[in-house]
């Protein structure tokens, strides 16, 4: 029996009268726990109104005022009205409040003769280099991209357009700086960061922590924060035969 109406007839009535604020409380917590069975309940369950199913937070600021108990007046429709009462929050309000957000990035780059090959604005000594628009640096653009992402940004294609022709050639410190300002802009900072680069040639593990420690300067970043690694594709496809290289990076933003 719902505790409302047990309470109601404990207090000397057929279920009309003014309800004690015991009742009230008792009324809430019948109403946080229908809705908690209401929700791992199946969908054509018919003895409880779908309205009511929703997440039980709701019902921690729940609050119940009924007087009068009868005509028709059922604890379902009770918890609608209270549930419905409750102010509505602007979702795009508390996006912008979240206490960190994550991002992931993927670029690749094909490899070519006649170009510098530039990883996290380290020059590396190859044979070959990314043919791209700007300076091709697969791992700045895959940050940037991380950085983006996790904003809720568009990415870095869109925000730098290899059709516009004031970034051909650019150095890709450019675009990391407009990523980590559009950061500082919105309210947050760099969690950390971990990044992966895939390719066959050269060997980067002479170079890795060169690259990390200038990536965390580019990021204001300290460098504990900060992790680059480098994987070989065991020679398959276009990156294992150094036709190409690819870079995964996924980054987490805290508020300041």
């Amino acid at each position: 029996m719902c505790p409302f109406a047990e309470s109601s007839q404990a207090n000397g009535g057929g279920g009309h009268g003014v309800v004690s604020e015991s009742v009230k409380l008792q009324f809430a917590s019948f109403c946080a726990s229908t809705a908690s069975m209401a929700m791992a309940a199946p969908v054509h369950a018919s003895s409880i109104t779908r309205s009511i199913v929703l997440h039980h937070s709701l019902f921690l600021t729940l609050r119940v005022s009924v007087q009068h108990y009868g005509g028709g007046w059922s604890p379902a429709a009770a918890a609608t009205t209270a549930i419905e009462s409750e102010p509505r929050s602007n979702s795009a309000v508390a996006s912008t409040s979240l206490p960190f957000r994550v991002g992931h990035g993927f670029d690749l780059h094909r490899l070519e003769p006649g170009y510098p090959l530039i990883i996290g604005g380290i020059d590396i000594p190859h044979d070959r280099g990314c043919e791209a628009h700007s300076d091709g640096d697969v791992l700045l653009h895959c940050v940037v991209d991380a950085i983006l992402a996790a904003l809720g940004l568009p990415d870095i294609g869109q925000i730098f357009p290899d059709s516009d022709p004031k970034w051909k050639g650019a150095p890709s410190s450019v675009f990391i700086k407009e990523a980590v300002r559009l950061m500082h802009e919105a309210g947050y900072e760099i969690g950390n960061l971990d990044a992966t680069l895939i390719l066959q040639r050269p060997k980067l593990s002479p170079h890795k922590e060169t690259i990390r420690l200038n990536l965390s300067q580019l990021l204001g970043a300290d460098p504990s924060v900060v992790n680059v690694k480098a994987k070989t594709p065991e020679k398959v496809d276009s990156l294992g035969e150094n036709r190409s290289i690819a870079a995964h990076t996924v980054v987490l933003l805290m508020r300041k």
